[in-house]
């Protein structure tokens, strides 16, 4: 007899350890899966479902770190700044640090930081005076494609704001590269 699933939790990688975090998919209430629904649905089908659940829980992430950007309360990445959590380092000099993204979309991702966040929580709001650390961030990417092997083929992405799904508010930068890029990205 198959039970109505109104939502499902799906293990998610946290981290390279054996550290897990869960995430709660949700499933929209006018659908009704029973588990002999799901397993007959092509594999496509079910790919597809999972990509627009994780997709919307992205943006419900990203809309909740909005509310929270400019509290200047400490970020997962002043975290592993301090060194309080743990990272696999990339590259690091005095203004910024690079390090292993936990969940790449590629297979090379790294993320690139300012170790001082100096009000730069978005690109959005950068000021001149930032001219210099958005310079060393761009440079440190470049450094960072270059220790991966990847310098002749590689992007950047910065997410600015809840509606490009910017989750963390400390301005960062997505390097990616390892396979063939497409295009339009998003």
């Amino acid at each position: 007899m198959a039970a109505s699933i109104p939502h499902f939790s799906l293990l998610r990688n946290y981290a390279a350890t054996t550290a897990r975090a869960f995430v709660t998919v949700k499933v929209k209430p006018s659908y009704t899966i029973s588990s002999t629904t799901l397993l007959h649905l092509p594999s496509r089908s079910r790919r597809l479902q999972f990509y627009a659940s994780a997709t919307n829980n992205e943006e419900a992430a990203a809309r909740a770190a909005a509310a929270n950007a400019d509290s200047g309360a400490p970020t997962i990445f002043d975290k592993i700044i301090a060194k309080e959590i743990p990272s696999s380092i990339v590259y690091e000099d005095e203004k910024v640090l690079a390090f292993r993204d936990i969940d790449p979309q590629a297979p090379v991702h790294v993320l690139v930081i300012p170790k001082f966040r100096d009000g730069l929580t978005q690109l959005g709001k950068a000021e001149a005076r930032h001219g210099e650390i958005l310079g060393q961030l761009l440079y440190a990417a470049k450094i960072v494609a270059e220790k991966e092997g990847i310098l002749d083929g590689f992007r950047v992405v910065i997410n600015n704001g809840s509606d490009a799904c910017q989750s963390v508010y400390h301005l960062h930068l997505h390097v990616l590269g390892g396979r063939q890029m497409k295009w339009p990205p998003g």
